[in-house]
C-alpha cells in the first residue's frame, strides 16, 4: 500500500482541529545531554463489527512501541488509568488523565468499509483540554499493522514539529550458519524488525544494498558468475536489472537524490576510484583519479556535493567534493581513521564508522569537519544509515566469538537512546528506506 492510496479525513467526527500553536510540545534540541520524555496515554483501540478486538489492540500497541522507540514519548502503563472504555465520540474526562501525569491522550477505533481496514483515531492536549488531531486511514487488511506506524508519524510530527520515520522499512544482509562459511540473503522489513521478508534466496554472496531515494528500488552488488556484477531490484514487483558488470568492485553504489544517477568505486590496477553513473544512458564519469583508494561515496541531499573516504593521506578519512570531482577537500581532523560516511537527509551532519585504539565508533560530525560528535562504541560497530528525517541512525555491531555476529541496532542523536532491532538471525549493512508512498 502506498501512501497516495491513503484516505486521511481531519475534523473526525465532526471534532474541531485545534490550529497548530506556534511552539511544538515537545522541543527537540539535539545538544541536550538527555530529553526528558513527554509522558503519553494509549488506550487500546476499539474494534468494530467483524474486527478481531486483539487485532485491534495490537495497532494501539504499534503506536505505543513505536513512539516509545523515539525516545521522546514516555506511554503510561495502562494499569494506571483511571478512565477506561474510551468512545471516539466523547471527550475524555481530562482530570482523570492529568491525575497520572499524562500530556497527551491517544484514542482509537477499528473498523472495516469496502474490504480495508479503517482506523480513526484522536489526539487529544490534556493540559488543555483540546484535540490536536482527529483524522481516519486506510489499509488493506494484510498490512494493518502500516496503521499504527502511519498514525504514530501523525502523532509523532504534530507533536514534535518534525516529520516521523515510522513508516519506512529497512533493507539489509541477513546472515546464517557457521562464522567461516555465512550464507548473506537481501531481506527487507518494517523499521521496527516485523514483516521480515527475503528478496534472494542466497545462491550468490549479496553485499550492500542501498534504497533508491525516489522510489521503492535497491542497488546492490551480488557475485553472480565470474565477476561482481550491480543490481537494481524493484522490491514491490521483485524484478531486477543488471546496472553493469564491474570487476574488483569494492562497495555498491548509491544513489543521486532524484533517483537518476549512481556513484560508486571502481577497482583499477590496485587503486579504487569514484566514478558517476547515470542510469539511463549507463555513461559514466570519472570523479577521483588518485594512486589511494577512494571509496564510500555518499550524495548530499541536494546532489551538489559527494562525501567520500580514502587513504591518500596515508590513514581513512572523509572527504567532501563537488558532484563533478572538483573541489576535493579533507574534513575530518580527529585521531584515528574514519570510514562509511553517509549524508544526513537533513544536509547538516555527515554520520561516519571510527576507529581508535581498537575501538569501533559511531559518530556524527558538520559537513566542514566542525562539531565532531561520538554517539556509540562497540567491539565491531560499522555501516549508519539515517532514518529520513535525520534524528536517528541503525548500524551494525559484530559481536566476538565463535558463535558472535552482527546485529543491528539504532541511536538518537542525542547518543542516550540506544535499542537493538531484532531480526531472525545475523544482520548487517542496513539501508533506511524513504517514507512508504
Amino acid at each position: 500500500m502506498r501512501r497516495s492510496s491513503l484516505i486521511v479525513l481531519a475534523g473526525l467526527l465532526g471534532a474541531v482541529v485545534a490550529p497548530l500553536p506556534a511552539y511544538a510540545v515537545v522541543e527537540l534540541d539535539i545538544t541536550q545531554g538527555t530529553i526528558q520524555p513527554m509522558p503519553i496515554a494509549i488506550a487500546d483501540f476499539g474494534a468494530g463489527l467483524g474486527i478481531d478486538p486483539e487485532a485491534a489492540r495490537e495497532i494501539s500497541t504499534v503506536v505505543a512501541e513505536d513512539l516509545q522507540s523515539s525516545g521522546l514519548f514516555a506511554p503510561i502503563d495502562q494499569a494506571a488509568f483511571i478512565e477506561r472504555d474510551l468512545a471516539m465520540s466523547s471527550v475524555p474526562r481530562f482530570e482523570d488523565w492529568q491525575v497520572i501525569n499524562a500530556q497527551a491522550l491517544v484514542v482509537g477505533h477499528i473498523g472495516s468499509t469496502n474490504g480495508k481496514i479503517r482506523a480513526e483515531f484522536r489526539l487529544w492536549d490534556v493540559l488543555s483540554g483540546k484535540q490536536l488531531v482527529g483524522e481516519q486511514v486506510f489499509s488493506r487488511p494484510q498490512e494493518a499493522r502500516r496503521l499504527g506506524h502511519i498514525i504514530a508519524d501523525t502523532i509523532y510530527e504534530r507533536i514534535t514539529g518534525e516529520k516521523g520515520y515510522f513508516d519506512t522499512r529497512i533493507v539489509y544482509v541477513d546472515e546464517s550458519g557457521p562464522k567461516d562459511r555465512r550464507m548473506k540473503r537481501l531481506a527487507i522489513m518494517d523499521q521496527d524488525g516485523h514483516n521480515v521478508r527475503l528478496l534472494t534466496q542466497g545462491q550468490s554472496l549479496v553485499l550492500t544494498p542501498r534504497f533508491s531515494p525516489s522510489t521503492q528500488e535497491i542497488t546492490y552488488m551480488s557475485y553472480e558468475g565470474a565477476e561482481p556484477k550491480v543490481y537494481l531490484l524493484n522490491i514491490e514487483t521483485g524484478q531486477k536489472e543488471i546496472v553493469g558488470a564491474f570487476p574488483g568492485m569494492t562497495f555498491a553504489p548509491r544513489f543521486s537524490p532524484d533517483g537518476m544517477r549512481i556513484v560508486m568505486s571502481l577497482e583499477q590496477g590496485g587503486n579504487s576510484n569514484l566514478f558517476a553513473m547515470d542510469l539511463r544512458s549507463r555513461r559514466t564519469l570519472q570523479l577521483t583519479n588518485t594512486d589511494a583508494i577512494d571509496t564510500g561515496p555518499c550524495y548530499a541531499p541536494d546532489g551538489r556535493q559527494i562525501t567520500f573516504e580514502t587513504d591518500r593521506d596515508g590513514s581513512r578519512q572523509i572527504y567532501v567534493m563537488d558532484a563533478d570531482g572538483s573541489n576535493q577537500r579533507r574534513i575530518s581532523q580527529g585521531e584515528g581513521s574514519y570510514s562509511t560516511p553517509v549524508w544526513s537527509p537533513r544536509g547538516d551532519l555527515i554520520a561516519f564508522t571510527k576507529m581508535l585504539g581498537g575501538r569501533f565508533l559511531i559518530g556524527v560530525m558538520k559537513p566542514d569537519g566542525t562539531g565532531e560528535r561520538i554517539l556509540t562504541e562497540g567491539f565491531h560497530n560499522e555501516g549508519p544509515t539515517w532514518s529520513p528525517n535525520g534524528r536517528v541512525l541503525m548500524f551494525f555491531r559484530e559481536s566476538p566469538g565463535a558463535g558472535g555476529g552482527p546485529r543491528l541496532y539504532t541511536i538518537d542523536l542525542t547518543g542516550y537512546n540506544e535499542r537493538q532491532v531484532a531480526t531472525p538471525a545475523f544482520g548487517s549493512d542496513p539501508a533506511w528506506s524513504p517514507l512508504i508512498n
